[in-house]
């Protein structure tokens, strides 16, 4: 089974180009589930839910988020409503919404979790190694076999150990959060592929998905100051990973990037 995780989704640059180009992919690619991340679609600060719409109609099967999830507050009342749209499973349980999801495909059981974590992130919430671990055990005891975790965090070393602490338990650690795809895909001796950070879908001259001479400001006089969406062409960056699904354990993990020349939006976009 072929599995294209999408890094994180940076304001209507990203999410347009998504939209428009995520079926050619799916096709090219022959792949079968997609996660992506939306935390920063809307904006380039959290995500609402018309974009989740549009997110799972052009072909995203799970939309996972991070520590930007509650920017937009009408994203409060829909994550009920839709278990596809994941926020880190590590926030308090009264916190709206789910950190994980199952979903029945044609090749069996899939199942998505979403953590965040601890090291230099805000707001500082429980432990996400023992928390999907222990949902990890409550699923698999489920009959579940294979396991994508998206792992929102700012640490590499966290990431890292994150992904050495599941290996053989799930099929799949990819961080985000970082927009920055970085060079180190692997297939830990458990099975479990790994990724540390799958990079963003944003534009591509910029400064994280931000225009470059705000941030460049910003830096210089320590000034507080906007930070808008830059345009222009845009970048796609994520990871395909095979998975064995009578085991779970994966096959092979390669990193995406493509570059996406600016072309109209898709009708309906906004």
């Amino acid at each position: 089974m072929k599995f294209l995780f999408l890094g994180d989704v940076v304001g209507s640059p990203g999410r347009d180009a998504v939209m428009t180009h995520l079926d050619r992919i799916k096709k090219d690619h022959e792949v079968d589930f997609v996660v992506v991340n939306g935390e920063n679609a809307a904006g380039g600060r959290g995500i609402n839910p018309k974009i989740c719409i549009q997110l799972l109609k052009a072909g995203a099967a799970v939309v996972t988020t991070g520590d930007h999830v509650w920017d937009q507050k009408e994203i409060l009342e829909y994550f009920p409503t839709e278990p596809r749209l994941l926020r880190p499973i590590n926030f308090p349980e009264e916190a709206p919404g789910k950190g994980s999801v199952v979903l029945e495909t044609a090749k069996g059981k899939v199942a998505v979790l979403n953590a965040m974590g601890r090291v230099f992130m805000n707001p500082p919430l429980e432990n996400p190694l023992t928390m999907l671990e222990s949902e990890i055990e409550r699923l698999s005891q489920e009959g579940v076999k294979i396991f994508l975790v998206d792992f929102h965090a700012e640490a590499t070393s966290e990431k890292i150990a994150m992904g050495r602490a599941l290996d053989g338990k799930v099929s799949l650690v990819v961080g985000t959060h970082t927009h920055v795809q970085t060079a180190d895909e692997s297939i830990f001796p458990g099975g479990t592929a790994y990724l540390t950070d799958a990079g963003m879908c944003g534009p591509d001259v910029s400064v994280l998905g931000r225009e470059v001479d705000s941030v460049v400001w910003k830096f210089r006089t320590g000034l507080p100051t906007r930070f808008p969406v830059a345009k222009g062409p845009v970048r796609l960056c994520g990871v395909f990973v095979e998975v064995d699904e009578t085991t779970g354990r994966a096959s092979s993990i390669e990193r995406f990037s493509e570059l996406i020349c600016a072309e109209s939006p898709p009708k309906g976009a906004k």
